[in-house]
């Protein structure tokens, strides 16, 4: 199920011979991760389509990781940190929560090891994988820390019933809810017109705090931090999540439900930059990318422009 690092997915233009070791790019400087490895970002793809296919989506998620890769590999190399390929944890068919289990098993090693996951999948169900290796790594400390999750995206992903992209948040809930941590969840892009009557209800029952798309465009830029950085200040280590479909569907087509207004790239950016600076990021994921509905890849280059904003800012 889980797929070592392969050097020759990193491909790209090589400048440095002419312009020195000042103009490498990311497929010059990320390199297989080893257990000698020191800490740094570590991006660890989640080859997964059986989440959307059981919410009764578009599937090819399946194929993000090795997208975002080839998006990632051309583009200039500026953080201070090393990075690291973990390879990819590979769901074969519908075994999704063994896929999801193994993923929490990688993440919960990374971060014992210094490490900053940056999980890409995949459908949003890799946000309960994610959790697991994240709780499991808060339950070694002695006292457990106030894990929130903030979530950009235009649903708010509680569906009940059988797991799949539509229930991570609800599954985190109710982790929580088993060991007694508080659940803090922070949505931010809530499409209205894509949650029902009932999900909203359900947030309300949970406690969840969110903002609606309309609530998040670059005017109301402020308003959107103030509300973020409440949030942060009453979390100990941040679990943020970057659902693709949160951006319009001419920035971001690649994904199973492209969104009808979304937010703005310009304001994921800053609300991204907010997290990093307040110095609780725990990990960091990007959901949904789908290379089959992706034209001209230009879902892959913002999802690689926001990896590469989070492993620069750390």
């Amino acid at each position: 199920m889980h797929r070592h690092a392969d050097p020759a997915r990193w491909q790209g233009r090589v400048d440095t011979q002419v312009e020195g070791p000042r103009a490498r790019r990311w497929h010059q400087a990320v390199q297989p991760l080893a257990v000698t490895c020191a800490p740094g970002s570590a991006l660890l793809g989640f080859a997964c389509d059986a989440g959307v296919a059981r919410n009764q989506g578009r599937v090819g998620a399946v194929e993000g990781p090795t997208a975002l890769r080839k998006a990632l590999a051309g583009l200039a190399w500026h953080s201070t940190r090393p990075a690291w390929d973990a390879g990819d944890v590979v769901a074969e068919e519908d075994a999704l929560e063994d896929a999801q289990a193994e993923l929490g098993a990688h993440v919960a090693r990374l971060l014992a090891a210094g490490h900053l996951p940056l999980v890409v999948g995949g459908g949003h169900e890799v946000a309960w994988g994610s959790f697991l290796g994240l709780c499991a790594h808060a339950a070694r400390a002695p006292a457990a820390p106030v894990i929130g999750v903030v979530n950009l995206d235009a649903h708010l992903d509680l569906r009940a019933g059988r797991p799949s992209s539509g229930t991570p948040f609800r599954q985190i809930a109710e982790a929580c809810a088993e060991r007694r941590w508080p659940f803090r969840y922070l949505c931010l892009g809530v499409d209205e017109a894509a949650n029902t009557a009932a999900l909203l209800d359900t947030a309300a029952r949970l406690g969840v705090r969110w903002r609606r798309d309309r609530d998040c465009t670059p005017s109301q830029l402020d308003a959107v931090r103030a509300d973020l950085a409440g949030f942060l200040a009453g979390v100990d280590v941040v679990q943020l999540s970057v659902d693709l479909d949160a951006l319009p569907a001419a920035v971001a087509p690649g994904v199973s439900a492209p969104a009808a207004r979304g937010v703005a790239l310009e304001v994921v950016e800053a609300l991204l930059d907010d997290v990093l600076a307040s110095g609780r990021l725990g990990l960091f994921e990007v959901a949904e990318l789908n290379p089959r509905l992706d034209r001209d890849g230009v879902t892959a280059k913002v999802a690689a422009r926001l990896v590469d904003q989070v492993a620069r800012g750390r």
